[in-house]
């Protein structure tokens, strides 16, 4: 990290420099050299003429995040949600800022957990503080591109919305991908035979939903803003702006659709798979069933020849006890034959 983020406003320390990712002063699409001080630099940026100052925070405790607030006179109940995190992805306008939410998602395959970060932006009209909580922000490939392509850059603190934006989008069209795939290989294992394998199929199926319903709470709620950001004429973002925001509400239209289409096809898969067990189940149930029957022939027959009585049939008949295991044996056939013939065995 360069030397010259490790001063804050006044040219107070920051106890924990790490908290800026980094701090740049941009002019005319352009990283400049800027003064290390946060007052010097806004009041630079305020005064240059097409130029603005993009601050990066990761995970601020209250009396860090001070230390910008109080420069950039950010309101108080944005910062208080900047600093609780856990926000739903919104957009609120405050009197000299725009506050904007995103969450951005990624997806351990090898875990098969979405996990989702936060990331807040203020938007004035010479400045951009970003706020990030959580793993998976795209900040930092995001701020290379866009010092790669000063067209983007000169219109200010809208390109850095835009390219974040963007950013954060196209990641969920690639975890929806990512997603798609873990689904066709349990679509497979679902429609294979049950086995010791696949016992617990159902628990994998509802732990798959579980990740959904995380991929759509960072999503659906996005789509609300985006589509403010391409329609509505909102102050701190330029107006020749919204073609691109039209583009991000696209991107964004076809991940929650993906997401809709994931969630429908695993309460499908979970239905398919609850119906194929119960099958299952029927058919081990009737060849018990049939098996119990034959069984229960020969024991009959053997229980009635096995009490005590005098006076039975064929007790004195030297061809009486193998002609009753003939009778078992043919009966015990008989059945068999005829429970392969319905399919039961």
């Amino acid at each position: 990290m360069r030397s010259s983020l490790r001063r804050a406003p006044g040219g107070r320390r920051v106890e924990n420099a790490r908290v800026i990712v980094d701090f740049a002063l941009y002019r005319d699409g352009r990283r400049a050299e800027g003064p290390a001080d946060f007052s010097d630099a806004l009041e630079l940026a305020r005064t240059a003429g097409n130029a603005f100052l993009w601050v990066g925070l990761h995970e601020p405790t209250e009396s860090e995040l001070s230390l910008v607030t109080s420069e950039f006179a950010l309101h108080p109940l944005a910062v208080e949600d900047a600093l609780k995190a856990h926000q739903r992805p919104k957009l609120e306008l405050y009197a000299g800022s725009l506050f904007v939410v995103l969450k951005p998602v990624v997806y351990d395959d090898a875990a098969d957990t979405v996990t989702t970060g936060e990331l807040m932006l203020f938007l004035g009209d010479s400045f951009v503080v970003t706020v990030r909580h959580g793993e998976g922000s795209p900040l930092a490939g995001v701020r290379a591109r866009l010092e790669d392509d000063p067209e983007l850059l000169r219109r200010g603190p809208t390109a850095v919305l835009y390219a974040v934006s963007d950013a954060v989008v196209d990641g969920y069209t690639e975890v929806a991908a990512q997603l798609q795939d873990d689904l066709d290989e349990l679509e497979t294992e679902v429609f294979a035979p049950l086995g010791v394998d696949n016992r617990n199929i159902a628990m994998r199926i509802y732990g798959f939903k579980r990740q959904v319903v995380e991929f759509r709470r960072a999503t659906v709620p996005l789509a609300e803003p985006v589509a403010r950001l391409a329609g509505a004429d909102l102050p701190f973002v330029d107006e020749a702006a919204r073609v691109f925001f039209r583009d991000v509400g696209d991107h964004l239209a076809r991940a929650n659709e993906a997401v809709e289409a994931l969630d429908r096809l695993l309460s499908d898969v979970l239905s398919a798979h609850l119906t194929q067990t119960g099958v299952q189940q029927n058919d081990d149930m009737r060849k018990i069933s049939a098996w119990a029957a034959m069984a229960a022939v020969p024991t009959m027959i053997a229980g009635i020849y096995g009490m005590n009585f005098t006076h039975m049939p064929e007790l004195r008949r030297p061809w009486g006890y193998p002609a009753v295991l003939l009778l078992m044996a043919g009966v015990v056939l008989g059945l068999h034959r005829w429970f392969k013939r319905r399919g039961w065995l």
